[in-house]
């Protein structure tokens, strides 16, 4: 039996190893706020576990166990926090915090009691991808909101769930998955977009931008 901090670990180094590139010591302790000699600790004891392997000056890799494991609190963690988006009600910018809490305790059949109520969902409120029973992640094709140019159309495929007070800022111009919105200027030297979403203008600082993705872009001739 895990304890909650080496899910959190497993669930960490699969979610930097995603955005790629090497995960460090010194990365992994940043992301989860502890301090390096805690995650030096704890990649030992993962690694006698065969669920993670690391190298000096290689970094941390989780093996095909790790990941399984890493998947399934993944799983769980997003199929939480539609649930309580959806049946309970809990604002998109709160379930963040409360499917940290739940996503180690649940058990395997009211993870499926979830899923079957939800009608199967391939992703949660913020757009990230659910792993499925079998640990496949979905894949949702999308760019970075700050790839866009001017004129161009798109629909919000995903929003980083990293910052509530950003998805309460976000939610206040209706800007969630499947939200549409048409680039009217992007300023120059790394300024603001003004963009309008279903008639109203709204200006989106760059490092807000950097938390959506989107997909379906489209030139217009409308600029």
């Amino acid at each position: 039996m895990l304890t909650q901090a080496a899910e959190d670990y497993l669930k960490s180094i699969y979610k930097l190893q995603e955005k790629g590139g090497k995960v460090s010591t010194g990365i992994l302790a940043e992301y989860l706020d502890v301090k390096p000699a805690s995650a030096t600790g704890m990649i030992k004891k993962l690694k006698s576990m065969n669920l993670v392997s690391h190298e000096r000056y290689q970094g941390v890799t989780l093996t095909e166990a790790g990941k399984a494991v890493a998947l399934e609190i993944i799983r769980h963690h997003r199929l939480l926090e539609l649930y309580l988006f959806k049946a309970l009600g809990v604002p998109w910018d709160g379930v963040h915090e409360e499917a940290e809490k739940l996503e180690h305790v649940i058990s395997e059949d009211v993870e499926a009691r979830m899923d079957a109520f939800l009608g199967y969902p391939t992703v949660d409120p913020h757009g990230s991808p659910i792993p499925d029973k079998n640990g496949v992640v979905p894949k949702t094709p999308s760019v970075p909101m700050t790839d866009l140019r001017n004129g161009q159309t798109c629909v919000v495929a995903e929003v980083s769930d990293n910052d509530s007070a950003i998805l309460r800022h976000l939610g206040g111009f209706n800007l969630y998955p499947g939200t549409a919105f048409r680039v009217i200027e992007v300023a120059p030297f790394e300024g603001p977009f003004t963009i309008d979403v279903a008639g109203q203008q709204v200006v989106i600082g760059r490092e807000v931008a950097k938390n959506i993705f989107v997909n379906n872009v489209q030139e217009t001739d409308n600029v």
